[in-house]
C-alpha cells in the first residue's frame, strides 16, 4: 500500500522535462474552459450522463485522428507519441485534451454506479484518473511551448484540477490536493477579470465549484473548524466539478449515519415503539429523518420549491429502501410470530410516514400551482396554471388521504391514537374535497357553463363551512388551515354571486345575441379563419348548439355551395360474348320472296 502511495505521488508530481528544442512557430490559442464547458453541456453532463460524454470524446478523438492522418497503423498497432515537434496545428492539442477528458469521464461513470464501485471497480476508477492526470500534464506541457500565455495558464489550471481530483479520490495527501485546487482557483480568479462576459461568468462558476473541494480538504487536514454535518450545505451547487465532492461527502455522511444508527434501536410512531434490528434499515430511516429536519427546520421555509421537491424525492428513496429491507427480513423471519409482528408493525409505521410525506409533497405542488394561477396570461416566460391542473392535484391528494386512512385503520386492535389519526385524515379529505370543488367550478366558469359553475361554487362553500365547524370543534386547531378555509368560503360565496349575476345577464341578452348570430349565418362562409369548422349539414347527428353557445368561434355555415359532384350508380352494361362465336342456321328458305315481272328480269 505504501508503494502504491509513493507511485501515485511520483506520478502526480508537478515536474516537467526540460525541452531544449524550442520551435519558433506561431502560438496556438484555445479557450480551454469554454471549449470543455460547451462540450460537456451539449453531450450529456447537463443531466449527469457521463457515459454519453465519454462516447462523444471517443468519437471526437476518432475524427481528429482521421482528419490529422495520425492513425496508429492498420494491421499492427504502432503508437505515435505526441511531442512538441508533432504539434503543427491546434487540433493536436485537442487530441491530448479530449483524451484526458475521456479518461476522466470514464472514471466518473464508474463512480456513479448504483451501489457504488466495488474494490475492483475502484482500482479501475483510480487508474483512469491517473490516465487523466497524465494526459492533462502533457497538455499543460505542450501548451506552455506551443500555446499563447492565456492557453498555457488555462492548461496549467486544468492539470492542477485533475491532480487534485486524483488525490481527492485516493483519500490521501490532502495537503497536495489542497495546493492543486488552490492553484486552479487562483488561475481562474485571475482569468475571470479579463476577456468577454461569457468567459468571466464561466471562470466565476469554476471558482465556486472548486470552493467546496478546498473546504473539504481543509476539513480533512484539520485547519477548518467546520463540522461534518455542515458540509452538506456546501455542495448545493450543480456542476461536473462537484460530482466527486458530492460522492465523497455522501460516503462520509453514510459512515457518520452508520455510527449514529448503532444507538438507534426503536422507531416511534403514534405513541408506538417498533424495534429495529437490521443495520441497513436503521441507516435508511436515519437518512430520511435527517432530510426531514432540513425540510421542516427553521431554514426549510426559505428553500425554493425546486430544492424542496428534490429533498422529498430523497426522503421517498430512503423510506422505500427501508421498507425493502424490512420485507426481506419478513421473508427470512421463519416461524417467529413475535418477530413477524414487530416487522409488520414497523412496515406499517414507515408506510404511514411515507404517505404523510407524499401528502406534504402534493400540497407543495398545489401551492406552486396556485401561485401561477393568479399570474397574468400575458407573461410568456412562465406557464400559467389552469384550474383543471389543480383539480387533478386535489384528486391525487384525496387518493393519498384515502390510502393513508386505510393503512392506519387496518389491523385487529385499533388504538385511540390510530382512531384520532383516522379522524384527522377524514377531516383533511373533507378540506381537499372543498378545494377540488372550488377549482372544478372555476374550470366550468372558464368554459362558459354558468349553471354548473354556480352549483359547484355553492357546493364548495357548503363543504368549506362543514370543514370549519369540525375543525373549530377540535381541541388542537390549525390556525393556518382555519384561515385558508374562511378564505375559501368567502371566495366560493362571492364567485357564486358573480356566476348567478353573469348567468342572468347572459339570459337577458340571449335573444338579442341569438338573433344577431342567426343573422350572420351564411350559406358557405367567406371567412378563411374558420374554414376548418364543419358545416351544419355535417353535424346533424350531434347535439351541439350552432349559434346560442358562447363558445362558438365564428358564424356557422350551412353547407357547401355549389355542391360537389357525386358518383351515382347506373344500369349495368351487358356484353354478349357468345354472340360472335355462334353459327346460326340459314333462314333463306323461310323468307318471303318478291315476285318480279317480265321487264324486271330484263334488267338483271
Amino acid at each position: 500500500m505504501g508503494k502504491e502511495n509513493d507511485v501515485s505521488v511520483m506520478e502526480i508530481d508537478d515536474s516537467r522535462p526540460n525541452v531544449s528544442d524550442q520551435i519558433s512557430n506561431p502560438k496556438f490559442s484555445i479557450n480551454v474552459l469554454q471549449l470543455l464547458k460547451s462540450s460537456q453541456m451539449q453531450h450529456g453532463l447537463r443531466f449527469g450522463d457521463y457515459t454519453r460524454y465519454r462516447r462523444y470524446c471517443t468519437a471526437r478523438l476518432r475524427r481528429l485522428y482521421k482528419s490529422l492522418k495520425f492513425t496508429h497503423g492498420r494491421g499492427k498497432y504502432t503508437k505515435k507519441a505526441i511531442t512538441a515537434h508533432t504539434v503543427t496545428e491546434v487540433r493536436f492539442l485537442h487530441l491530448v485534451l479530449y483524451t484526458a477528458e475521456r479518461a476522466w469521464s470514464h472514471a466518473m461513470e464508474k463512480r456513479q454506479l448504483p451501489d457504488g464501485p466495488n474494490a475492483r471497480q475502484r482500482i479501475y476508477l483510480i487508474g483512469r484518473l491517473r490516465k487523466a492526470v497524465k494526459w492533462a500534464a502533457l497538455f499543460s506541457e505542450l501548451c506552455s511551448i506551443k500555446g499563447d500565455s492565456r492557453t498555457s495558464l488555462e492548461a496549467e489550471a486544468y492539470a492542477s484540477y485533475m491532480r487534485g481530483n486524483l488525490l481527492f479520490e485516493q483519500d490521501q495527501n490532502w495537503d497536495v490536493a489542497l495546493k492543486s485546487f488552490k492553484n486552479a482557483r487562483a488561475v481562474y480568479e485571475e482569468l475571470g477579470k479579463y476577456g468577454d462576459l461569457e468567459n468571466q461568468v464561466l471562470c466565476r462558476e469554476r471558482v465556486e465549484e472548486l470552493e467546496p473541494s478546498i473546504r473539504y480538504c481543509l476539513h480533512k487536514i484539520g485547519e477548518s473548524k467546520i463540522k461534518t454535518s455542515e458540509l452538506m450545505h456546501i455542495g448545493e451547487m450543480e456542476g461536473p466539478a462537484l460530482d466527486l465532492f458530492k460522492a465523497k461527502l455522501e460516503a462520509v455522511m453514510d459512515e457518520a449515519r452508520s455510527q449514529q444508527a448503532a444507538s438507534m434501536t426503536e422507531f416511534h410512531w403514534l405513541g408506538h415503539k417498533f424495534p429495529i434490528s437490521n443495520a441497513k434499515t436503521r441507516v435508511s430511516i436515519l437518512k430520511a429523518q435527517e432530510l426531514e429536519k432540513d425540510l421542516h427546520g427553521p431554514t426549510g421555509d426559505s428553500l425554493p420549491a425546486e430544492k424542496r421537491l428534490v429533498i422529498f424525492d430523497k426522503i421517498f428513496a430512503a423510506y422505500h429502501e427501508a421498507r425493502s429491507c424490512i420485507r426481506n427480513d419478513l421473508v427470512t423471519a421463519g416461524n417467529s410470530e413475535n418477530m413477524k409482528d414487530d416487522l409488520s408493525g414497523l412496515d406499517k409505521a414507515i408506510g404511514a410516514v411515507l404517505g404523510q410525506r407524499t401528502i406534504e409533497r402534493n400540497q407543495l405542488l398545489v401551492t406552486v400551482a396556485k401561485s401561477k394561477l393568479s399570474k397574468s396570461r400575458d407573461d410568456k416566460i412562465e406557464k400559467v396554471t389552469k384550474p383543471e391542473e389543480l383539480v387533478r392535484l386535489y384528486d391525487l391528494l384525496l387518493q393519498n388521504t384515502a390510502d393513508l386512512s386505510d393503512l392506519v385503520s387496518s389491523g385487529r386492535d385499533r388504538k385511540p391514537e390510530e382512531l384520532a389519526f383516522a379522524e384527522e385524515c377524514a377531516l383533511k379529505s373533507l378540506v381537499f374535497r372543498a378545494e377540488r370543488c372550488f377549482y372544478l367550478a372555476k374550470s366550468y366558469s372558464s368554459a362558459g357553463k354558468r349553471t354548473e359553475a354556480y352549483a359547484l361554487y355553492c357546493r364548495a362553500g357548503s363543504l368549506a363551512s362543514d370543514s370549519l365547524k369540525k375543525l373549530q370543534s377540535l381541541t388542537t386547531t390549525d390556525q393556518a388551515m382555519i384561515k385558508e378555509l374562511k378564505m375559501l368560503y368567502d371566495d366560493s360565496r362571492s364567485n357564486s354571486c358573480i356566476e348567478h349575476a353573469t348567468g342572468i345577464i347572459e339570459e337577458e341578452k340571449a335573444p338579442e345575441i341569438l338573433s344577431k348570430k342567426i343573422s350572420t349565418i351564411s350559406l358557405t362562409g367567406a371567412d378563411k379563419k374558420f374554414q376548418q369548422e364543419k358545416y351544419l349539414t355535417e353535424k346533424l347527428d350531434t347535439y351541439e348548439s350552432a349559434v346560442g353557445d358562447s363558445n362558438t368561434k365564428g358564424a356557422p355555415r350551412i353547407s357547401v355551395f355549389p355542391p360537389a359532384f357525386q358518383a351515382i350508380p347506373r344500369n349495368p352494361i351487358v356484353l354478349d360474348l357468345a354472340y360472335n362465336t355462334m353459327e346460326f342456321p340459314s333462314l333463306e328458305n323461310r323468307m318471303k320472296k318478291d315476285k318480279k315481272g317480265f321487264i324486271s328480269r330484263l334488267w338483271r
